[in-house]
């Protein structure tokens, strides 16, 4: 359901700036894809989309309220450096995350069903969160996995699963910005990824050479100038 609002977004978005372009060439009204602020579009709608997808997520808020910040001081003349406000937004982000991150917590059943659309809901309430801000973060997993979420803003996470067990499908959350995040897979499993991506990606560089029926890590990623490496 999520995916196909975030399908519907999209397509409003492209048949309006087509409809915008073609009334502009036909001298219907002035259309111009270049107004101030426009590259700021770039931050904010996959960062609304991914809270659609998603849900809520320390990235895509922090990238929400950046962009649309960035947005709003090409129109509101204030005496302040918007710049500077970047790294104490994304702190009071981090801090709020961490305060109330019961509240967003979700806790629907684990179990083998499959969710073809990319597993966004498909949460475990043993899953753990890995952070790294303005620094490093070496994770290696040895016993059961059942999920996790990696944030990485400013800096890098390395998840080691190579030696993990996973006995179902399993969803990783990963934001990154202006960091990295690499993860080792271990084999016999299958990975799917979901990336919403500004000015950043991901590189899947796993080799799998088991059976349909393997078990599966869903990745759902935001990158925002940042990257996430799969090995």
């Amino acid at each position: 359901m999520r995916n196909k609002l975030s399908n519907l977004i999209w397509g409003i978005i492209f048949i309006v700036v087509g409809v915008g372009i073609a009334g502009d060439a036909m001298q219907l009204w002035d259309f111009t894809l270049f107004f101030p602020g426009w590259w700021t579009l770039f931050i904010i709608i996959p960062c609304l989309l991914s809270l659609i997808q998603n849900g809520f997520n320390i990235g895509a808020i922090t990238g929400l309220i950046i962009g649309a910040m960035l947005f709003a001081s090409r129109y509101v003349s204030f005496n302040i450096n918007y710049w500077r406000l970047i790294v104490p937004i994304i702190l009071i982000s981090i801090g709020l995350k961490i305060i109330f991150q019961e509240v967003f917590k979700k806790t629907i059943r684990f179990d083998n069903t499959v969710h073809v659309e990319g597993q966004e809901n498909f949460h475990n309430i043993n899953r753990k969160e890995y952070n790294a801000i303005f620094a490093s973060n070496n994770i290696k997993i040895d016993d059961q996995f059942m999920g996790t979420s990696l944030n990485a803003i400013f800096g890098g996470i390395a998840l080691d699963l190579r030696d993990a067990i996973i006995t179902c499908d399993v969803e990783i959350s990963a934001t990154a910005i202006f960091g990295g995040i690499d993860i080792y897979l271990p084999k016999g499993v299958q990975v799917k990824i979901n990336n919403i991506p500004v000015f950043g990606g991901v590189s899947n560089k796993a080799v799998y050479n088991g059976e349909p029926s393997d078990y599966t890590i869903y990745i759902n990623s935001t990158t925002m100038f940042g990257g996430i490496d799969i090995r």
